[in-house]
């Protein structure tokens, strides 16, 4: 089986959240199909500075469908190119544009489109101002490559049964798979970190520069950190940008960019993720079940997990609610490595639970 996976970023430096699921399914794709079978055309290459002739071009083709890097010449190269493999993966619903070509002239093999979101919803939260124009732009064009991959993909995949009644309820499709959010297991070890979280515990959020990150760490911050008695420290690719905000306070450390996240994991004592908007499964949460954290987040935080709050941290919605889980950590110090938070990540979101998630879509 021959298989071309369609991405959206050939990420040089710290890759972002979506970037990391994506990776995580070619590795499941190759694991499955075999390395030398499994190619990837991307749409970008981080290290390629585009022109003032590529931006107009993507300014130019959006309101017909063509997202931000496609233009209607490289939909028909990647269409001619198609011809030799036996399935095309398109890794982003935002290209369905590429599934609907592919239909229209005639690809005889099988079209999978991934979901990482209703990219509808996604980038009404991104471009949440109306008065901004790239809202109006952006928008309808995922709203179109949404209905696309639904109506002309053989098979598509969502992460979570929220996405699921998303799609059915707008698109009138439900997916043929649910396969969430999920990391190859970097953190195997034969013994993991020791001790208890501090008496003032330092607390990490971990996210990039994005409206929806940035709304809920300034939340955060303006809402409960007056209330609690902690370290703070906001991680996050772009992150440097906040330093500049009005309402960021004395003590709290900014982390941007940063090539090794592990060694910041195991010295947070709780991973706070305040986060109220968004699509799909947040890939912070995954990441930190990976690393056995205690994790206090949003029910969005939380949302397409399956598992214990209460084991795992708390799942809060109000600055109260978080005010007292924060305060029962400072009063009641646990392990700062939470086995249940690992336990349910090596279960149920490792990528080895994934391959057989992943082969039924390729084999039905």
């Amino acid at each position: 089986m021959k298989i071309l996976v369609i991405r959206y970023k050939k990420t040089r430096g710290v890759p972002e959240g979506g970037e990391k699921a994506s990776e995580l399914n070619r590795h499941v794709l190759s694991e499955i199909a075999g390395e030398g079978n499994v190619d990837t055309y991307f749409i970008h290459d981080e290290a390629h500075r585009r022109s003032m002739r590529e931006y107009a071009e993507g300014v130019l083709y959006m309101p017909f469908g063509y997202y931000f890097g496609l233009t209607p010449k490289r939909v028909s190269e990647i269409v001619s190119r198609a011809k030799g493999y036996d399935v095309v993966f398109v890794d982003r619903s935002v290209f369905g544009i590429i599934a609907k070509k592919l239909k229209e002239t005639g690809f005889k093999g099988r079209v999978i489109c991934f979901f990482h979101n209703v990219e509808r919803i996604y980038f009404a939260a991104k471009y949440a101002n109306r008065m901004n124009p790239l809202r109006w732009l952006v928008v309808p064009c995922a709203n179109r490559n949404d209905r696309w991959s639904c109506r002309h993909a053989d098979r598509t995949i969502a992460l979570s049964q929220r996405d699921d009644d998303e799609l059915f309820r707008l698109y009138g499709r439900h997916a043929d798979q649910l396969i969430p959010i999920a990391f190859v297991d970097r953190y195997k070890r034969d013994t993991y970190p020791a001790g208890l979280t501090d008496k003032q515990p330092l607390c990490t959020f971990l996210g990039s520069y994005f409206p929806a990150n940035v709304e809920g760490i300034e939340w955060f911050v303006r809402n409960v950190l007056p209330k609690v008695d902690i370290r703070m420290q906001i991680v996050g690719k772009g992150m440097e940008r906040v330093k500049e905000a009005d309402w960021m306070r004395p003590g709290i450390e900014v982390l941007s960019n940063v090539p090794d996240l592990e060694p910041l994991f195991e010295n947070s004592d709780i991973m706070v993720l305040p986060i109220f908007k968004g699509s799909g499964m947040k890939v912070k949460t995954c990441e930190s079940l990976m690393y056995g954290k205690n994790i206090i987040g949003t029910p969005e935080a939380w949302s397409g997990y399956n598992l214990d709050y209460a084991e795992a941290g708390a799942c809060c919605l109000t600055a109260e609610e978080f005010t007292a889980a924060i305060n029962d950590f400072c009063q009641h110090p646990r392990p700062r490595f939470n086995e249940y938070s690992r336990k349910v990540f090596t279960e149920q979101y490792s990528a080895d639970c994934m391959v057989d998630k992943f082969r039924a879509v390729l084999e039905e």
